[in-house]
């Protein structure tokens, strides 16, 4: 089947809600996707910083084929079984966590978390403890309830009413945070490192804040790492750079290295309003899901692998700064999760970027993001800035 037909039976019989480019894409190597004609594409993209340890990587071929051994795809959550276990320990070693509920997404794990804090303080007696506060610039999905905590009109609009209970602050303002906090409010979620949202790293200051807030007013943290945490920052969790821990951590896009995934990790004093039935999922903690994202962890986990990021990050942010271009007003981020906000409209630049073979990401309409597999190298960091400099040039 060639590029052509395929593309016409997406039109013919896939929900159109998705804008993609005129190309099929095949098969991948390292950092780099090829289409079904040939043509190479260095992948800044990672499946929306899902894709941690690139394409075809020999370990991660060989956790899947571990899980075929067996002839066991899915037993459900009826049955106990050693993998979910094995990456709920792990998890746990690897955090501030005491206890793991999985989930399929990081959508699906926003939401649970939502619950898990209504739950915490109906528990303690508290039923008219609901409103859950969140900030500008925000996305945490968009399921009803999450998508009622990302303020975004376009979002929003068309689906209301929304769940009910969800205020806002701004962003990084402490006082805006103070402002809209009472004993009404159950927990606050706020992503560390804003993804969607144009690539806006919180301040220590700031989540130090909300982690006073929350205790002062008897309110869980939730910190929202789909996508800046399992080593996107340079630290396994993002939360780690500012050395503030939350109640609940919601994590996903990685952490199977492309399958679909969830997790919510969170303290003991969560855990232990959670009983039986409250909640649950048909497929999440899957055998094959969890074994492959054991070995996931494990492997970004290694202190040489996370320095490796740290150090590439700082190689990406430091050249694309020496670009000089007057359409860049700023370059920020944290680790391999880097945005460049321009004066201008970046689509062209993302279509640009097709041209010579590479894929590139908006977060938002005048936010360039790279959100690259963790793996890439320097050299193709290098030909990266290159290629958008002479892009710019031509904008």
């Amino acid at each position: 089947m060639n590029k052509a037909q395929v593309i016409q039976m997406e039109q013919d019989h896939v929900l159109g809600v998705y804008g993609r480019p005129p190309f099929v894409l095949e098969r991948g190597e390292g950092s780099t996707l090829y289409d079904t004609d040939g043509k190479a594409y260095l992948d800044l993209v990672a499946g929306i910083a899902v894709n941690a340890l690139g394409y075809n990587d020999r370990g991660l071929k060989q956790a899947i084929e571990e899980t075929l051994e067996s002839g066991v795809l899915h037993v459900s959550n009826l049955y106990h079984s050693e993998p979910h276990a094995r990456l709920a320990q792990l998890l746990c070693e690897t955090s501030f966590a005491d206890k793991v509920h999985f989930a399929n997404s990081g959508a699906e794990a926003n939401e649970g978390a939502f619950k898990f804090a209504r739950r915490y303080a109906r528990d303690k007696g508290n039923e008219e403890k609901t409103n859950i506060l969140a900030f500008s610039n925000a996305f945490h999905g968009r399921l009803y309830g999450v998508l009622a905590a990302t303020p975004r009109p376009k979002y929003q609009d068309p689906f209301k009413p929304l769940m009910p209970g969800v205020r806002f602050a701004e962003f990084n303002d402490l006082a805006s945070a103070k402002a809209q906090m009472d004993d009404s409010v159950c927990a606050i979620i706020v992503e560390p490192v804003q993804g969607e949202g144009g690539i806006y790293c919180a301040t220590p200051e700031f989540l130090q804040g909300l982690r006073e807030l929350a205790d002062a007013h008897d309110a869980l943290l939730i910190f929202d790492e789909v996508q800046c945490g399992v080593g996107r920052t340079g630290h396994l969790w993002a939360y780690e750079g500012y050395g503030v821990e939350p109640d609940i951590l919601t994590a996903a896009k990685p952490l199977a290295g492309g399958l679909p995934i969830g997790a919510i990790l969170m303290k003991q004093k969560v855990a232990d309003v959670m009983h039986k039935g409250d909640h649950g999922s048909t497929f999440a903690g899957g055998l094959v899901v969890t074994h492959v994202a054991h070995h996931v962890v494990s492997r970004i986990n290694q202190p040489e692998f996370l320095a490796s990021v740290q150090a590439k990050g700082k190689l990406l942010m430091d050249l694309l700064d020496e670009l000089n271009s007057p359409h860049i007003k700023e370059v920020r981020g944290s680790g391999l999760m880097v945005g460049v906000e321009m004066d201008i409209d970046v689509t062209p630049i993302v279509n640009k970027g097709y041209e010579r073979g590479l894929l590139l990401v908006s977060a938002g309409p005048n936010v360039l993001r790279f959100v690259p597999p963790l793996i890439i190298t320097e050299d193709e960091i290098k030909r990266t800035v290159a290629t958008v400099g002479e892009i710019l040039q031509e904008v």
